[in-house]
C-alpha cells in the first residue's frame, strides 16, 4: 500500500500519480488534501510518513508545490528516510542506496510525463542492500540518539 499526501498546489500530481498507481495495479490510501483551499502541507505529510513509519502502509509519496517542504516534514518522522527527486536518476538510487521509503516531488518544478518517469522509476527499483545496508543501519542509530562511531 503506497500512502499518497499532497497540499493545494499539487492536487493535480496526486492524481497523475493516483492514475500510475492504478496502472501498476498498486493500492494506495490518500492522506489528503482534496480541495484546491489553501492548506498546512505538514498535517498531510505527516499523515503519510506516520503511516508509512507504522507500517500501515510500504512506501509514500508526498507532493506540495517544490517538495521541500514535504520531505522536511516526512523527515521528522522517525524511521522515513524520504528523498525529495527531481529526475528519474535520483529516483533510482536512493531505492538502490538508501532504501528511501518516501518519495517528494515538486508539483510546480517538474511536469506531468517526468512526475510519471520518476515515480515509476521508484516505484520498480528494489534496494541493493550489501554495503548499503550498513549506511542505513547507521542512520537509524542516529536517529535513535546512538554514537555513530
Amino acid at each position: 500500500m503506497i500512502a499518497l499526501a499532497c497540499d493545494h498546489s499539487a492536487l493535480e500530481m496526486k492524481q497523475l500519480v493516483k492514475d500510475l498507481l492504478d496502472e501498476m495495479g498498486l493500492a494506495y490510501r490518500d492522506f489528503g488534501t482534496d480541495t484546491a483551499e489553501s492548506c498546512d502541507y505538514p498535517v498531510f505529510a505527516a499523515r503519510a510518513a506516520k503511516a508509512v513509519a507504522s507500517g500501515e502502509c510500504d512506501r509514500g509519496i508526498v507532493i506540495c508545490g517544490t517538495g521541500i517542504g514535504v520531505s522536511i516534514t516526512a523527515n521528522k518522522v522517525p524511521g522515513i528516510r524520504c528523498a525529495l527527486c527531481s529526475e528519474p536518476y535520483s529516483a533510482e538510487l536512493t531505492r538502490r542506496h538508501n532504501d528511501s521509503n518516501m518519495l517528494a516531488m515538486g508539483a510546480r518544478v517538474i511536469g506531468p510525463e517526468l512526475a510519471r518517469m520518476i515515480a515509476k522509476t521508484w516505484l520498480t527499483t528494489p534496494f541493493e542492500g550489501g554495503r548499503h545496508q550498513r549506511r542505513i543501519d547507521l542512520i537509524t542509530k542516529l536517529e535513535e540518539g546512538l554514537p555513530l562511531e
